[in-house]
């Protein structure tokens, strides 16, 4: 019975009440933190529901109509009709254009997402097995980034999704993410930010992201990759351009390039 009432309880609270990560029972979509994300919403609810909805009951209308009507007590001798011109013309001309209605909209949603603007910010992004690996290529920042294990965690850190070096970004900025793996497939993805993308060793995709509220965001490897798929989660801080700025200089001598190739260097000589 607990079960069943979280569940009700999800149907009927505004989605308004959720953090930016996921949470028990949840139904529906993590509460959208950029312009790409509120179009996707937007077409889910207003869209697709409706029409999904209305399929459906046209769809069991018929059924009980069919069931009723067409019973054997009311059919003693069922009709031997097999064909009607009207009715398989309309069967194929609605599906048609109930396609075209959603793939209109969609087609533009798509469009607008594969459509870059110019960053303000750049991001590498490389899956591992089993953990991400992030570059900050203008900036000469290099890290990887792990999963924090559950005896580690603080208390206000979610389980599975908290990680020790999280990608900081400003808000209200272009963030262009490149993504690639060096092992297997893997895929980045922010649902927040209506963002997803494969990582596909020797090739690098592209997405991009414009966060318009300050704070944390959760996503997952989207991709089956492996016994250790459920523990790489990804991690995006968004802060104000002060409080990047501040980071940024901590991170370009915690996290420079070159230090970690030289030790790199150092290890292969011994």
């Amino acid at each position: 019975m607990k079960k069943i009432f979280y569940i009700f309880l999800g149907i009927f609270i505004s989605q308004s009440a959720l953090a930016n990560q996921p949470v028990d029972w949840q139904l529906g979509f993590q509460k959208a933190a950029s312009e790409s994300m509120r179009e996707i919403v937007a077409f889910h609810d207003k869209l697709l529901l409706p029409i999904i909805i209305a399929i459906s009951v046209f769809v069991l209308f018929l059924m009980l109509y069919a069931c009723v009507r067409f019973r054997a007590s009311a059919n003693p001798n069922p009709s031997k009709r097999t064909h009607n011109v009207t009715v398989e013309v309309l069967w194929t001309l609605i599906p048609c254009l109930i396609l075209i209605v959603m793939a209109v909209p969609s087609f533009k949603i798509l469009y607008k997402q594969d459509t870059i603007p110019k960053a303000d910010l750049t991001i590498k992004a490389i899956g591992y097995q089993w953990y991400w690996g992030y570059e900050y290529p203008d900036e000469n920042i290099i890290f990887d980034s792990y999963m924090i294990e559950e005896k580690d965690l603080k208390a206000d850190q979610p389980r599975l999704l908290a990680v020790d070096n999280e990608v900081v970004v400003p808000v209200d900025k272009v963030v262009k993410v490149l993504i690639t793996a060096n092992d297997v497939l893997h895929a980045w993805a922010l649902p927040s930010f209506g963002v997803k993308r494969d990582a596909v060793p020797g090739r690098i995709n592209e997405t991009w992201f414009k966060a318009e509220k300050v704070g944390t965001y959760y996503g997952q490897c989207s991709e089956l990759c492996g016994i250790k798929h459920a523990f790489m989660p990804i991690t995006v801080r968004v802060v104000s351009d002060e409080e990047y700025e501040e980071w940024l200089s901590e991170a370009k001598e915690k996290f420079a390039k070159e230090e970690i190739e030289n030790d790199e260097l150092k290890l292969a000589s011994k």
